[in-house]
């Protein structure tokens, strides 16, 4: 079943078993086929062990130039071509969690997910009880991890394909700095070839780079029960996207129905802005506060998803759980826009508070109060 049901967005039939595409600048999701389907991400599971150690960067518990081992009986169990993609670390060498970093993104080495995930947490399993905590907090509703790495585990480790959009959006928009570092590297070299001793430089997979105008992540899957998988974004025109197709029977297939499918969300639907960065939308009521009212913006340049060329019959309107309640933050996200259009779903869109609005004092509480029991 694809979404919208509406006929006047240009059709459209991804040739993948599962796909997914969403607009990060509405909300909007452009297409929809078994997006929920529970499945193995293969190798996309590493986005998983990766944001959760841009998150420990972020603050401050990991720095990018830390040493980690490579012990011996991990490089054994990850060598070799039953061990799948490779960074090609030796034994006893000791990395750093930057060059490990490009080992994973860019190699999609199952070696350096597992050495970076023991120097991390003693042991793999230690680490992926992280990576199911943070996927929890970051609102994967459907999915598990069994491994840092997405090696089939019998069924232990599951995604969908609306978690893996999700994923991929908390990574670009939570590490929009390390996202840029590591996600578009075209090729990294690591490891030494036997014999001639010359240095091993591998290509990045992702399907996108230098084929689609602004692309720029994320990463490829492959294994035999999974079939070939993507999730990808691209932005054009400070619009992006953030696709996933999955199940796909080949390599060229892969590749094929990435481009077609992102560039299709480029040419059949079209952005049409409301709001800028910073620009008031509404006002809305503060209990107990020092202030009696706060005022909403924009936390980023806010637009609608339309299908191109469509009139732009659309509702907009604001939506929070009221009353809100001081203290607030500037910036913190306290309503939302929702927009309504004929041929999508709900497109809803965050709205932060305009100014700092501290509690009230002992008499402002205690005015409010008999205001309120006098029903003024």
């Amino acid at each position: 079943m694809s979404l919208p049901a509406s006929a006047a967005a240009p059709p459209y039939e991804s040739t993948a078993q599962v796909a997914f595409l969403k607009d990060l600048s509405s909300g909007a999701v452009l297409y929809a086929k078994d997006a929920d389907r529970r499945m193995p991400p293969a190798s996309m599971a590493k986005m998983m062990t990766v944001y959760v150690v841009f998150d420990m960067i972020k603050k401050g518990e990991l720095k990018e130039d830390r040493l980690m081992h490579v012990r011996p009986e991990t490089r054994k169990r990850w060598h070799g071509p039953a061990a799948g993609s490779t960074m090609f670390l030796s034994v006893d060498e000791d990395v750093s969690v930057q060059n490990l970093l490009h080992g994973i993104v860019t190699l999609s080495g199952n070696d350096a997910c597992v050495v970076l995930a023991e120097g991390i947490s003693g042991t793999e399993e230690a680490f992926v009880a992280r990576m199911n905590e943070a996927a929890k907090k970051i609102g994967l509703a459907n999915s598990h991890f069994g491994t840092s790495n997405g090696w089939p585990d019998e069924g232990r480790t599951y995604v969908t394909a609306r978690d893996l959009a999700t994923l991929a959006q908390r990574t670009i928009e939570d590490f929009p700095q390390l996202y840029k570092k590591y996600y578009s590297q075209t090729h990294f070299t690591w490891g030494k070839t036997l014999g001639s001793g010359q240095d091993i430089t591998q290509m990045n997979r992702d399907p996108l780079l230098g084929k689609v105008q602004g692309a720029d992540g994320l990463k490829t899957g492959h294994t035999e029960e999974a079939g070939y998988g993507f999730t990808g974004s691209a932005e054009q025109n400070g619009r992006r996207l953030v696709m996933v197709v999955a199940g796909l029977d080949s390599y060229n297939g892969r590749a094929t129905e990435s481009v077609r499918f992102i560039e299709w969300g480029f040419r059949a639907w079209a952005s049409k802005p409301l709001f800028k960065q910073g620009a008031a939308v509404e006002t809305v009521e503060v209990q107990q506060g020092a202030e009696d009212q706060v005022g909403l913006v924009a936390p980023r340049n806010l637009a609608v998803t339309l299908p191109g060329g469509a009139a732009s019959n659309m509702q907009v309107k604001v939506v929070y759980q009221g009353p809100v309640k001081a203290p607030i933050k500037k910036g913190q996200h306290i309503a939302d826009l929702v927009v309504t259009t004929p041929d999508t779903p709900p497109q809803i869109m965050p709205l932060v508070a305009a100014a700092d609005v501290e509690e009230a004092g002992f008499f402002g509480r205690a005015w409010a109060g008999l205001l309120s029991l006098f029903g003024a």
